[in-house]
């Protein structure tokens, strides 16, 4: 939210009252806020400095966020109350023969407030999301616990299009595979209470070549509760992403999650996973309809704060399923379970350069037991809800994916059974429009054949 967050109460309020004159010398009429500022500036919900000067380039404080929410908040109030009064006084002009208002001469000259239901729903969000500070300021807000059933709608669309040409064999002709396709999310997310949230995901997926629809279902459900800022759970269908960034998991659970701590944290997993979460199955395609899979997992990881320095972790993972059960798994083909070690780390140089990498073993594997990933990234895009315009990264890096470790990993270049080296960038040409593009060449790890794959996409975000 690099520019709109100062200038968030700008859009509260619909009323014509400006400043007379300019307020701030540092920001003309020609700047692409001034408008704003200017509307503000005149309605108290900010203030400059005493040399004159607004200072928008520097970075706002959370106080300080919170005070214009304040400002803003009995702003709204004070609104609210001339235009209920004004209210009454318009319905005492009503004609009772006609059944119409009639306002007299004078009252035609008043203007009324024009306040929205969606104009207090952010503010409400706002009010919630800067509580604690508001809190410390003095500012009650009894009001907020009737509005806070609002449900807040994300969402996404992706265009994909992909080139696979892969020779497994090693047979010197590449089959060739192309698709082009679109998914919909749609994320739901309703504030229940102080603590807690429920949250969805809608997905429909459809073949733009073919010109049908895949499938449409809901990915999760779940509820988040949030208590304090060392804990944390998740209760449902939850998102099943570890710290390994796509190395391992890249799908759903059936269960619960639970965070303890915050810069430095653990995270504990357990429940259930579908055949279709993992695609046909564990370890490839299960001939079993009812499969599922019991899975429990730790995290431990630290983060930095700027994201600058060196940060990382370990995690652990249990899962039980008779799928494991084959010579292509172990060589006797006895076991049931999987035991997979990792550890991640990364260093950030700057708040735009990362190096990042993850590794992971299953120690009850015999075939394509382990799995790694290295990967550099320069450049700032969120690829998210707050993308801005002008945003862009670049990455370069290596990947190997065991299908006996990596049984959902995140697949837009490598895929299981693979790897090799890729590269890619993304741009974003508007707000909450991202482009990327990724290429990837490698070999399999079992059979030596050689792949390669184009990816690119283009998302709207919403």
């Amino acid at each position: 939210m690099k520019k709109t967050l100062p200038f968030l109460a700008a859009m509260l309020f619909s009323t014509t009252a400006f400043a007379a004159s300019n307020p701030f010398s540092d920001v003309p009429e020609g700047h692409w806020a001034y408008n704003s500022i200017k509307k503000l500036a005149a309605e108290g919900i900010i203030e400059g400095y005493g040399d004159g000067t607004y200072r928008g380039n520097r970075n706002i404080t959370r106080y300080e966020m919170a005070q214009m929410v304040a400002r803003a908040l009995a702003r709204y109030d004070k609104l609210q109350a001339e235009a209920d009064a004004l209210s009454t006084k318009l319905d005492s002009k009503i004609d009772e023969k006609l059944n119409a208002i009639k306002p007299s001469a004078d009252t035609q000259k008043e203007s009324r407030p024009v306040i929205s239901g969606a104009s207090r729903a952010e503010l409400d969000k706002l009010a919630y999301e800067f509580r604690e500070e508001l809190d410390g300021i003095g500012v009650r807000i009894d009001e907020l616990e009737k509005h806070a059933d609002l449900v807040q709608w994300n969402g996404k669309i992706e265009m994909s299009f992909a080139n696979i040409r892969t020779d497994k064999n090693n047979t010197g002709h590449k089959d060739k595979e192309i698709w082009r396709g679109y998914t919909f999310y749609l994320d739901p997310e309703v504030q229940l209470n102080e603590n807690w949230t429920a949250l969805a995901e809608f997905q429909v997926e459809g073949n733009l070549t073919e010109d049908t629809t895949a499938h449409t279902e809901l990915n999760n459900v779940w509820a988040s509760g949030n208590f304090g800022d060392n804990f944390a759970v998740g209760i449902g269908r939850i998102p099943l992403y570890t710290n390994e960034e796509g190395l391992i998991f890249d799908a759903d659970m059936s269960g619960a999650a639970m965070l303890f701590g915050n810069e430095f944290y653990a995270v504990l997993a357990g429940g259930r996973v579908h055949k279709e979460t993992f695609g046909g199955g564990l370890h490839g395609e299960s001939d079993s309809e009812d499969f599922k899979a019991d899975l429990l997992g730790v995290n431990v990881q630290y983060d930095s704060e700027d994201g600058k320095g060196l940060y990382g972790g370990a995690g652990f993972y249990y899962i039980k399923d008779k799928d494991f059960m084959t010579e292509s798994y172990s060589r006797d083909g006895a076991t049931d379970k999987a035991h997979i070690w990792s550890v991640n780390a990364s260093y950030g140089f700057s708040d735009k350069l990362r190096l990042f990498g993850a590794f992971a073993q299953n120690t009850k594997a015999d075939h394509e037991k382990n799995s790694w990933q290295a990967e550099l990234e320069y450049g700032i895009y969120d690829g998210d809800y707050e993308t801005e315009k002008g945003d862009w990264s670049v990455f370069a890096g290596y990947r190997k994916y065991g299908t006996n470790v990596s049984f959902t990993p995140t697949d837009d270049d490598v895929m299981r059974g693979m790897r090799g080296w890729f590269v890619g960038a993304n741009y974003a040409p508007f707000k909450n429009v991202g482009l990327t593009a990724r290429y990837f060449k490698g070999k399999y790890i079992t059979g030596k054949g050689d792949v390669q794959k184009i990816f690119g996409e283009v998302d709207f975000f919403f």
